[in-house]
């Protein structure tokens, strides 16, 4: 079942992750989880608990809430 809140977030992830020139497996490393996991989260099919939203904010060096921001705004 397709989940539109999980695609959109993992659309945002997406585009700050080539925002900031990194790969799947480099943003994963940063963030201590698998690059497959990344790659997950970005196609829609995995629900992202809020640690792991911490993380990967902090592996961006942004504030987490720049996750959830629509893709134009800054």
């Amino acid at each position: 079942m397709v989940n539109q809140e999980l695609i959109v977030f993992g659309l945002r992830l997406k585009q700050l992750r080539l925002e900031q020139g990194l790969s799947q497996e480099q943003l994963g490393l940063l963030a201590d989880l698998d690059r497959t996991y990344i790659s997950g989260i970005e196609r829609g099919v995995r629900n992202v608990s809020l640690l792991n939203i911490l993380r990967l904010a902090n592996a961006l060096n942004l504030p987490a809430i720049k996750l959830f921001e629509q893709g134009g705004r800054s």
